[in-house]
């Protein structure tokens, strides 16, 4: 078996075809569930009967989508932020719900048996481009100005995979030769590695111009050029899927530059505010809750998967900057891309301190933070934030058999709430020996 440098297994991926078009949730679920279902459970029970047990298997989802504008050049991109997000969410709604279903634990850090840590990534990709996209003369695929990276870049440069899954239908082979294509010369695949699974429904067509709304299945251009400083905050805390998604929806606002390095001035951040233990205190179940540091771990952790061009960090170090009041900083992406996770013990965290930032993203639940800091920063004579509000996870629109199955839709919150997650965790801690 294949060992990453940090001593555990590489992850597993699967790869998925482009999202149906218009991407409704009841569309996706059909598109997608059966995949998901039968790699998470694959996963699950394998971990189940390991010996070893520990730390739960990585599955990266990798989505072939067009989710970048088109350009002249690949380094002028811009993300199609209302559709990229509201696609992570159905997705991580499905696989909340399969998790739901099968009691499979979903948290980045589960020990428990046959849980699976799941992490959904987008890779444009467009079939209806006609813009040739060739390596350079080194053989390298050049990186555009996003976060996100094309099919071919994430083939030739994110790797060892465990193991490689992907659907058994018609657009499922299409992206799996791409992919191939991509990577050959660039890492090494056994035939045994390449799993084919059960597919879903596919009603793909040729990619619109402007972004498609899920809800009303209408297009709209809803991208941007991207933001120096972007800012989110939240306790983090067990990094459950609704996690995953607050995360992954901010590092889509990002415009990165990467031939600048550590310190140069067009060099991005994100800035990832998190509780202080002292602010989390009276939560409930509060003997369940991680330290700071440990939930700073882990969402460094998974932003090493959004960003980094291998599938180990071990070339991932974080630096205390500030011992007091707990900032660390890591780099990415050769120092294009600076994390910075600061500690904070109110509503505002560092958005009322530090004037550059821009952008600011949300969830329901903190929709009214972010409008308190508009108001505070105003007072304060700064600019106001462009606020961004990621949609929820829900398991309404998800149907098992023509039923709503309302154990899995009473055990979703499970998969999405640091609190229930602490709940289950301290029942479990009660009725051990």
């Amino acid at each position: 078996m294949l060992v990453s440098d940090s001593g555990n297994p590489p992850p597993s991926l699967l790869l998925l075809p482009p999202p149906p078009q218009p991407a409704t949730p009841e569309a996706v679920w059909a598109a997608y569930r059966d995949t998901l279902e039968c790699v998470i459970s694959r996963l699950s029970n394998e971990h189940k009967s390991s010996v070893a047990g520990g730390v739960a298997p990585v599955l990266v989802v990798a989505v072939a989508s067009p989710v970048l504008t088109t350009a002249d050049t690949f380094n002028k991109r811009s993300v199609f932020w209302g559709r990229s997000q509201s696609l992570l969410a159905e997705i991580y709604s499905t696989v909340a719900v399969i998790c739901a279903e099968r009691s499979i634990a979903s948290d980045i850090e589960a020990e428990d048996p046959g849980a699976v840590d799941v992490r959904v990534l987008l890779v444009h990709y467009d079939r209806s481009s006609k813009l040739p996209y060739e390596p350079n003369s080194s053989g390298v695929y050049e990186a555009n100005n996003t976060t996100l990276v094309d099919l071919a870049t994430f083939a030739s440069s994110v790797h060892p995979w465990r193991q490689i899954f992907h659907s058994s239908s018609e657009l499922g082979y299409e992206i799996l030769t791409a992919y191939l294509n991509a990577a050959e010369g660039k890492q090494k695949l056994l035939q045994n590695q390449l799993i084919a699974v059960e597919g879903g429904i596919s009603l793909s067509k040729l990619s619109p111009t402007g972004a498609v709304d899920t809800t009303t299945g209408k297009t709209s251009n809803d991208f941007n050029s991207g933001y120096a400083i972007v800012c989110l905050g939240g306790t983090f805390d067990h990094l459950h899927l609704g996690h995953k998604l607050f995360l992954h929806a901010a590092t889509l606002l990002l415009n990165v530059d990467e031939s600048s390095g550590a310190g140069k001035e067009h060099q991005c951040e994100l800035v990832v505010g998190i509780s202080s233990d002292e602010l989390l205190a009276k939560k409930n179940y509060a003997e369940e809750l991680q330290s700071w540091n440990i939930r700073a771990s882990f969402v460094v952790n998974f932003l090493s998967t959004l960003f980094n061009r291998s599938t180990t960090t071990a070339t991932t170090t974080m630096k205390t900057v500030q011992v007091e009041t707990k900032e660390i900083h890591v780099t990415f992406r050769d120092g294009a891309i600076l994390v910075r996770c600061v500690d904070f013990h109110d509503v505002y965290g560092p958005t009322v301190k530090e004037e550059a930032i821009q952008a600011l993203v949300v969830s329901g639940e903190t929709r009214n933070g972010g409008q308190a800091v508009n108001e505070k920063r105003r007072s304060q004579g700064w600019s106001m934030l462009d606020v961004y509000e990621i949609n929820v996870l829900d398991a309404n629109t998800k149907i098992t058999n023509g039923e709503r199955d309302d154990i899995a839709v009473n055990n979703f919150a499970g998969k999405v709430s640091s609190t229930e997650i602490r709940k289950q965790k301290a029942q479990r801690r009660q009725i051990s020996p």
